[in-house]
């Protein structure tokens, strides 16, 4: 397989994730980033109530971890283009991985609550540990990190994360946030999201070692993704179509099981099961990854069809089209635009957010066709590599053969 239908396969990767994350997203954009796990609060019931359960089990926590997956594929990806370039990996990762930490800053204080890319940021210097480290090495890592995030899932449901959240401190918040977002102006709305407090004294303890962890909770799947660029996982997906048919159906049965068990469990009062949030901390990861082997597995077969080509241009776009779901959505949902929060239920949300995406598949092809890159990964670039045309700059070694070549001649 060369190296331009690689890229194109990761890029449709990204393309697709996208279309899971808007929808998992739209929980938080219509009912906050602590009310989408309280739908009584919003008088979500029946068929409804039943479709809120089903995004918890197939999309919720299970696309997210498909877009880190990736990040860790192109970091090992651009870390071997800096090497034959002869230019220090570290030195402009480092800066890249600073910019997201910058821009998921921003992107949380004036926009929305549910941003990623600070702890996209944080976790890529963790990352640089193992940026030249063997394929074992980061398997080894990744698997041990992923059995210590598992181990939470059994943490006593008085104590651990099924009970998170869940405090009258929290759904007092939950209900105030209803008529401040519905209703609020920008200012209004940016104020409470920075300065109300989620969660009392009960809980504060925990969203401070949550936030300390939080890099190490997502490192698997970035370990995983560089592992895969470094041994060659969809170099030659025809190749490999029994390899991802059996790890696809392996980890989407796991990871649906162990989503199930922890979504569904709670609704009948069993939440006292060893084990009941294994699927919240580590099932979406094993769905996650089993929705990366079916797609690979199918995108061979499915190259020439439009929708394939879609996804592509909307990956190579993936920052810009990820920031401007936030616009757009928020827009739509929040106060100071079409004021939708908590009124159009879960899924006639689905169908607006799905939309929004359809647009952006319109979109993105078109864009591409007057530009080779999108704005924000355009200005991430030119901060990367400190050069305004966004490319990686030469060697020091490199252009002292250009001038001895030059004298040469």
């Amino acid at each position: 397989m060369d190296t331009n239908k690689r890229v194109t396969l990761i890029d449709a990767l990204r393309g697709f994730s996208l279309s899971g994350i808007i929808v998992a997203n739209m929980l938080i954009f219509q009912y906050g980033l602590m009310g989408e796990s309280h739908p009584e609060l919003f008088g979500i019931a029946g068929a409804d109530f039943a479709f809120h359960s089903f995004l918890f089990i197939a999309v919720v926590g299970s696309f997210m971890p498909i877009f880190a997956f990736m990040f860790g594929f192109g970091m090992a990806k651009s870390a071997d283009s800096l090497r034959r370039r002869q230019l220090r990996p570290k030195w402009h990762l480092s800066r890249r991985f600073l910019l997201l930490f910058v821009l998921g800053i921003l992107h949380a204080t004036f926009l929305w609550e549910g941003d990623i890319l600070t702890f996209y940021g944080l976790t890529g210097f963790f990352l640089l540990l193992f940026l030249n480290r063997k394929p074992k090495t980061q398997l080894v890592w990744a698997v041990l990190l992923m059995i210590l995030i598992g181990a939470i899932g059994f943490v006593p449901d008085e104590q651990g994360v099924t009970a998170f959240g869940q405090s009258e401190h929290t759904k007092s918040y939950v209900m105030q946030s209803k008529d401040v977002y519905s209703a609020g102006t920008y200012a209004e709305i940016k104020a409470f999201r920075n300065e109300a407090d989620p969660f009392g004294e009960e809980e504060g303890w925990i969203l401070a070692i949550g936030s300390l962890l939080a890099p190490l909770l997502i490192a698997p799947m970035f370990l995983l993704g560089m592992r895969a660029a470094r041994i060659g996982t969809f170099d030659n997906p025809e190749a490999s179509r029994r390899l991802y048919r059996r790890r696809a159906a392996i980890l989407i049965t796991a990871g649906l099981l162990t989503k199930t068990i922890s979504v569904l469990a709670p609704q009948f009062g069993a939440t006292h099961i060893p084990g009941i949030a294994i699927g919240t901390t580590v099932g979406g990861s094993l769905l996650a990854l089993g929705y990366i082997y079916a797609f690979a597995l199918i995108y061979p077969r499915l190259r020439s069809f439009s929708l394939m080509t879609r996804f592509e241009a909307v990956g190579k776009l993936s920052l810009t089209n990820y920031l401007m779901q936030s616009v757009i959505c928020t827009t739509i949902f929040y106060g100071y635009g079409l004021g939708l929060f908590g009124r159009t239920g879960v899924f006639i949300g689905t169908v607006i957010v799905l939309t929004v995406y359809a647009v952006q598949l319109w979109l993105s092809p078109l864009y591409l066709k007057i530009f080779r890159t999108g704005p924000v990964e355009k200005l991430l670039r030119i901060g990367t590599y400190l050069h305004w045309n966004g490319q990686p700059r030469k060697s020091r070694a490199a252009r002292k053969r250009e001038v001895q070549k030059m004298h040469a001649s």
